[in-house]
């Protein structure tokens, strides 16, 4: 055999040389298939897990309202604000309308602020305050509760709370200025002196005066310098108390630094 001629062992060594790069060639694309189908799989893993949380979250009882708390009631009931705020059990948390709901609560008159808040995972939670009366006004034969921002917002028909004194103004509101001047000398009273309170009456925004238990009349004036006039005046009431000074009909105020007794 001449040497310049190849052997069947050297042809089979070229074939074999030959055949790798097809080899190779099908060695890099399995892996690719390979992470596409994991890459498919993994996808449709949290595609299902979020359908799963979306119905879960949106329509499953899990996390549905199953109570409504409600906190700060003082005249009104737990049932009466429950049915207001008109949030129905079994409804998913996700979807109580939390805004619309203190709204409807504050629409109270007696309410003064309202929040409504979810409280995962099953209850909503109603959280009001409510007016505070500081005076009771009388028209057409019906006495109502005034706070100390002029909202007239309850009827009463017995005594008036603790503290509350009549107020007699033409127009009670917040917008009239005669209520304004007259709540805010109520309000800057002591306890002390408030109890002796027995009516309030304002014709205008300077001219409040109020009436005492023992018939005495105060002056009081505007709504100007209300806390100074309220300490003013609590001092001369203790002087007569202690007949330290005259008796007096009379005690104007008007004017804190000169006041005037008659």
């Amino acid at each position: 055999m001449s040497r310049s001629g190849s052997t069947t062992r050297d042809r089979t060594r070229g074939a074999r040389r030959g055949a790798s790069p097809a080899r190779s060639t099908v060695t890099r694309i399995r892996p690719r298939l390979d992470r596409r189908r994991k890459r498919l799989v993994v996808l449709g893993s949290v595609g299902v897990l979020l359908a799963v949380l979306a119905w879960v979250v949106l329509a499953s009882p899990l996390l549905a309202v199953r109570a409504v708390q409600v906190d700060g009631t003082g005249t009104l009931t737990v049932d009466e604000v429950r049915q207001v705020a008109g949030v129905a059990a079994g409804t998913p948390l996700v979807r109580v309308d939390t805004a619309a709901a203190a709204a409807r609560v504050a629409a109270l008159p007696q309410v003064a602020s309202a929040q409504v808040t979810r409280g995962w995972p099953d209850r909503v939670v109603v959280t009001l305050v409510e007016r505070t009366p500081v005076a009771v006004v009388e028209s057409a034969g019906t006495r109502s509760l005034v706070d100390a921002t002029g909202t007239v917002f309850d009827t009463i028909t017995g005594d008036a709370p603790a503290g509350v004194v009549p107020l007699q103004v033409t127009d009670p509101g917040p917008d009239d200025a005669a209520t304004r001047a007259a709540l805010a000398a109520v309000v800057s009273l002591p306890d002390a002196v408030r109890t002796q309170v027995t009516s309030v009456t304002a014709t205008g925004a300077d001219d409040v005066t109020l009436t005492l238990a023992d018939g005495t009349t105060v002056l009081w004036g505007s709504a100007e310098q209300a806390d100074r006039k309220a300490e003013v005046l609590a001092a001369v009431l203790d002087q007569l108390a202690a007949g330290s000074v005259d008796p007096a009909a009379q005690i104007d105020v008007s004017s804190p630094e000169a006041v005037v007794l008659r």
